[in-house]
């Protein structure tokens, strides 16, 4: 069910007016801080000299997730990316209060990511969601959000979106991501609130907090650009992924006990079946707990500290069901492609072994 949205004219912010061909660099107020001073955040809006689609890229929505900061930087900064058609909207930061403390959250604890479309009279959340979705949704007819994963943990780049609507699974194909997690989202984020109200959008997820990493920066721009392209908007053949794939179910696997991971595992790595992906120990490595996938699947996110309790997540596990589709990942992989180097700079965050190494020792 689509919910009715109030379209603004994307020229026209703050009392100021930007022409088609025009670029400018703006401010957007979003409340006031303790000392009840303006808070706001840069936006940078980029017009082309043809009328065109209206695509919002933002970033931060948890504030400490910043690779998309630095893609969207480097868009920005790029004298050679010129629009032939359509309007850019480029937000680097969202959550400029979680930002600012280097945290996921408001200082309030709130989720921004769970109070779209926002209330002009609710909770500090709340009415900052509603200014960003009446401001940014209200004017665009495509969004493309960048995240990464939450705190200790690393995710390998994929992207998020409903394909049952057409239009999303469009910007999702173009995208040019290997992996395509499909599903409408929480209720109350920011891309299932915005496709609600007719503005479809994708998320694109990749890499750690407080970084800016080079290949899923590389990624994301990648991913853009062929939206842009796809959209009509650039002019530029798009660089479409050798081969995707729509994950409809995953699972986290968790620690049975408490103690210290070897991973057998890396993100991106193709695993069958019962093959072993992380082995707990005490810290002395004795009495060896192994947990092995419980399905054939693409490692799409996992915990980068070793040290665990009973119950907490370990490796993110998505679903593959077709045997074409686990051998054509293998060869993606295997090339010196984009996907593959992201997956070797991923994997040198984490240690990964060798289930066998060791055993003929304790035998």
């Amino acid at each position: 069910m689509t919910t009715p949205r109030q379209k603004l004219d994307v020229g026209e912010w703050n009392g100021k007016r930007i022409e088609p061909g025009e670029a400018r660099d703006l401010q957007l107020s979003i409340g006031e801080s303790y000392s009840s001073m303006t808070v706001k955040i840069p936006v940078h809006v980029r017009r082309g000299a043809e009328d065109g689609p209206v695509l919002f890229i933002t970033a931060a929505l948890h504030g400490d997730e910043i690779n998309g900061t630095g893609a969207i930087r480097e868009l920005v900064r790029d004298d050679d990316f010129q629009l032939r058609r359509g309007t850019v909207v480029l937000i680097p930061v969202l959550n400029i209060l979680g930002f600012e403390r280097h945290s996921r959250y408001l200082p309030d604890r709130r989720d921004l990511n769970r109070c779209f479309p926002g209330s002009a009279s609710g909770s500090l959340a709340s009415r900052m969601a509603r200014i960003l979705f009446t401001q940014v949704v209200g004017r665009a007819d495509f969004g493309i959000d960048l995240h990464t994963a939450a705190l200790r943990r690393t995710n390998f780049p994929n992207v998020r979106a409903d394909m049952s609507d057409p239009a999303v699974a469009r910007l999702a194909e173009a995208f040019g991501s290997e992996i395509i997690l499909d599903g409408k989202g929480p209720k109350g984020a920011f891309r299932r609130e915005a496709c609600k109200a007719g503005c479809p959008t994708i998320i694109f997820e990749g890499g750690e907090v407080w970084k800016v990493e080079p290949t899923i920066v590389e990624y994301a721009l990648r991913g853009v650009r062929n939206v842009l392209a796809d959209l009509g908007m650039i002019e530029q053949p798009t660089r479409r992924a050798t081969h995707q794939v729509t994950i409809r179910r995953t699972k986290w696997v968790r620690a049975d006990r408490g103690g210290f991971l070897q991973f057998h595992a890396a993100p991106g790595d193709i695993i069958e079946r019962r093959q072993a992906i992380a082995t707990n120990t005490s810290l002395l490595g004795r009495d060896r707990n192994v947990l092995d996938a419980p399905f054939d699947g693409i490692v799409l996110g996992m915990t980068t500290l070793p040290a665990v309790s009973p119950g907490e997540p370990v490796v993110h596990l998505g679903r593959l069901t077709d045997a074409a589709d686990l051998q054509r990942l293998r060869e993606v992989g295997g090339r010196r492609t984009l996907t593959a180097r992201t997956a070797s700079d991923l994997a040198s965050n984490v240690l990964v072994v060798d289930p066998t190494v060791g055993e003929a020792a304790r035998s």
